[in-house]
């Protein structure tokens, strides 16, 4: 029988912990390392409604991107049923689910979390251009205008939109960072991108950078391309264990208004 260790080696194969950020936390985050696995559930966040639909469809494991404790934003200090994440973690754990976690190391490996972002966004020749592999570098088939190419990303990604700045350039060479990139924003103007599609960015990134497009895309759409990575991985390594995504944590949640003309 397979167990949620046999799990993480896999993962750890395809994305080493090694890679992954200081101060990150990834591998088995929650359960028993030697439970038998049958059913997995994949979701890019663990969150209240996903460990239900886990327990719901008798999941053992949830594979998730983003750690579902102990990162920065978010410390362990107590396990309490009237907290959110105290409520998720009881529920795993009276529930018999364990979590795995892979972050920062899965961003950095080879057809992870970047790679997957600059395939969907059409780039060739793609490349890592941190020192951390975090963030990937590639070319378009041929230069298109900004506007278009906008438009393309809320496409490919199913963004509900977007936020972004024109530097007057049109698009050719694409630098993307999946998730909260805008650290690397100096290093995609020193490789000579034009311009540079990432989440989270603050107000004062988009007005003091004016070398390049910068574009927002949102943590979720820039990342959650993963989750059919992470299923096709799995299931081609225990093609006995029933692998699923998550139907209740599958599209972005922030909406946008649009001012009309």
């Amino acid at each position: 029988m397979n167990t949620v260790r046999d799990m993480e080696r896999a993962l750890f194969a395809w994305a080493p912990a090694e890679l992954a950020m200081s101060g990150d936390n990834v591998g088995q985050l929650v359960g028993d390392p030697g439970a038998p696995v049958r059913k997995i559930l994949v979701s890019l966040d663990i969150t209240e409604a996903v460990a239900e639909e886990a327990l719901e469809m008798g999941a053992d494991l949830i594979v998730a991107h983003h750690p579902v404790m102990n990162c920065t934003w978010e410390q362990v200090q107590s396990v309490r049923t009237d907290t959110r994440q105290g409520r998720i973690l009881t529920a795993l754990l009276r529930g018999g689910v364990s979590a795995i976690c892979m972050h920062t190391n899965l961003d950095a490996a080879e057809g992870g979390v970047n790679d997957i972002l600059a395939q969907r966004l059409g780039l060739e020749n793609i490349a890592s251009f941190t020192e951390e592999k975090i963030g990937r570098i590639g070319t378009l088939k041929s230069e298109i205008p900004l506007v278009e190419f906008t438009r393309f990303v809320v496409e490919s990604l199913r963004c509900n939109g977007l936020r972004y700045t024109d530097c007057g350039k049109p698009v050719r060479r694409v630098a993307v960072g999946g998730g909260a990139c805008g650290d690397f924003i100096s290093r995609a103007i020193e490789m000579g991108c034009d311009t540079f599609v990432t989440s989270d960015l603050k107000y004062h990134q988009f007005l003091d950078h004016r070398e390049l497009n910068l574009i927002d895309a949102g943590h979720f759409p820039t990342e959650n391309g993963i989750c059919e990575a992470i299923v096709d991985r799995l299931g081609a390594a225990f093609p006995d264990i029933t692998i699923a995504t998550s139907r209740r944590h599958c599209r972005e949640i922030i909406q946008y208004c649009i001012k009309e003309n």
